[in-house]
């Protein structure tokens, strides 16, 4: 047999091979993004900045939809008194200093009490409580499995007033009405309909 003949011969199942690797590759890194894309998409995440009582900013909020259920609500703070401090959702996004009395009552669209131990709760807005460190910082994800960012849903923060996140001087004690025996407001965070454009 002719060598150079051969040598063609050889190549051609090399040739063929790196052209179905290629495209194999090609069409992979297509599903990835794709699935990138989606995920970016379901992850919907929504960031809110959070205000102190004079209206200097202490950080923020990111809200996205949980893996699990509900919603996984992210709290990155500082400059705040160091323990145990009461995180609720309140059902206003408004948060008109100084003492954040604009933000309304807990979440509460089934009208139940308040507190993760009271057999006639707990709101939906009711949170568990958030450790601060000593160097006053707070960074921490939070679930929220009573609520959600579907507009068509009674239990969506994104109704036509919105709804805000508050931290309190004291914690949450998950029994007393209207609020735990928190204490007053520190901190606010607005959710509204546009920060979600």
């Amino acid at each position: 047999m002719n060598p150079l003949y051969k040598a063609v011969l050889i190549s051609i199942p090399i040739y063929l091979a790196t052209g179905c690797t290629q495209q194999n590759e090609l069409e992979q890194k297509a599903v990835e993004q794709e699935h990138t894309e989606t995920f970016k998409t379901q992850q919907q995440l929504v960031k809110v900045p959070l205000i102190k009582q004079d209206g200097t900013n202490t950080g923020f909020i990111e809200v996205s939809k949980s893996a699990e259920k509900g919603l996984d609500i992210r709290v990155s703070a500082h400059d705040l008194p160091p323990g145990l401090l009461a995180f609720h959702i309140h059902e206003t996004g408004e948060c008109r200093k100084p003492d954040f009395e604009s933000a309304g009552v807990h979440f509460n669209p089934e009208q139940k009490e308040h507190g993760f131990n009271n057999p006639m709760g707990h709101h939906a807005g009711d949170l568990p409580n958030i450790e601060v460190g000593a160097d006053g910082k707070v960074d921490v994800v939070v679930n929220a499995p009573d609520v959600t960012l579907d507009e068509n849903s009674k239990f969506s923060l994104l109704d036509e007033d919105g709804s805000a996140f508050i931290i309190h001087q004291h914690q949450d004690d998950d029994l007393t009405n209207p609020s735990g025996n928190s204490g007053d407001r520190m901190v606010c965070g607005a959710l509204l309909k546009e920060r979600t454009k």
